[in-house]
């Protein structure tokens, strides 16, 4: 079955599928030793050749999950201009080409996903999914009900709002210097730095930042600077993270759930019973078209206001002769 390259590519543990877009673009890939430019080229791994600089690539590759506890002082990326240390020092060189899912700051520690499964690797860092992290920090003071607030409905970053975030403080140290908080912040989107920003901009600047979760995955025992291999059950419960919140083909047409919230504040009634089984899809029954029918059997019921108590007969209207004259 005939494949984008660029899934290919990552799934095969070239490189993210980012960067395989690059490889397309600058010519670097071949395909049954035609070289590919067009991003939307596609291919098939069971039978034509792939190769990048020349070299075939193996697209049989047995898909890698390993979860990382980074410490401070590394950079998030498979190789680093400045020659600074990255997190691929901390993983087994036997297991292959493996990139990060995502970013931890330098001055930042915690959990890391490290994988050569391209596909799931697009799903857990697409904000659609919605996949949760949670992040640990050390704050300078202790931030009141105002900024939580502020933290949990968005802070404006680069001119957007941030998506709502779940904030809870865990506890106040004193300190010679004043008091500190230990606060969890729970994001479901991956901005530049985003919890320091945020912190900043409500008065609390962080400390020190640590990732206590990605997704479904913890590992309070994992020691900074270790990694493992994930187990069988951790892998389908990351799968199933970024799976249960992918839009149904009629949220993304607009109808379904979506559509019902948006129509529910122009709704009213919504909770009392409908007197009547109507049609599915229509308003209200048949039965509002009554009052129409009450106009027409009391209008005949109106007092005459020239008729005489005890008689039914109508005055009679004056001739013309009877008229008087106008001057």
């Amino acid at each position: 079955m005939q494949e984008r390259l660029q899934k290919i590519l990552s799934a095969a543990g070239v490189s993210s599928r980012r960067a395989a877009e690059g490889l397309i673009v600058q010519g670097r890939v071949a395909v049954n030793g035609t070289p590919i430019l067009d991003l939307g080229s596609k291919a098939d791994p069971q039978t034509d050749t792939i190769s990048v600089d020349g070299r075939k690539i193996k697209t049989a590759v047995p898909l890698r999950y390993v979860l990382v506890n980074k410490p401070t002082g590394m950079v998030t990326t498979r190789s680093d201009p400045e020659r600074r240390r990255t997190v691929l020092e901390l993983i087994p060189p036997d297991l292959g080409y493996l990139y990060p899912v995502g970013r931890l700051d330098y001055d930042s520690e915690g959990l890391l996903l490290l994988t050569n499964d391209g596909e799931l690797a697009a799903r857990l860092m697409h904000p659609r999914h919605e996949v949760p992290k949670v992040y640990r920090a050390r704050v300078r003071g202790v931030p009141d009900g105002a900024a939580i607030e502020r933290l949990s409905q968005g802070i404006p970053l680069d001119g957007h709002r941030t998506a709502p975030a779940s904030v809870r403080v865990l506890k106040r140290l004193d300190t010679p210097r004043g008091s500190d908080s230990i606060v969890d912040i729970t994001l479901r989107e991956g901005r530049n730095r985003q919890v320091r920003r945020m912190c900043e901009a409500v008065g609390h600047p962080v400390v020190t930042l640590t990732r206590v979760q990605f997704g479904p995955l913890r590992d309070p025992g994992l020691k900074v600077g270790h990694s493992r291999e994930l187990t069988p059950r951790e892998i389908k419960a990351l799968q199933a993270s970024a799976v249960l919140t992918t839009p149904t083909p009629q949220a993304k047409a607009g109808l379904g759930a979506p559509q019902k919230r948006r129509d529910g504040p122009r709704t009213r009634g919504l909770g009392a019973p409908k007197p009547h089984a109507g049609k599915p899809g229509l308003g209200a029954p048949k039965p509002a078209a009554a009052p129409p029918a009450k106009a027409a059997t009391t209008a005949p019921q109106r007092p005459r206001p020239h008729a005489r108590s005890g008689s039914s007969a109508r005055p009679r209207r004056p001739s013309v002769g009877d008229r008087p004259r106008r001057g």
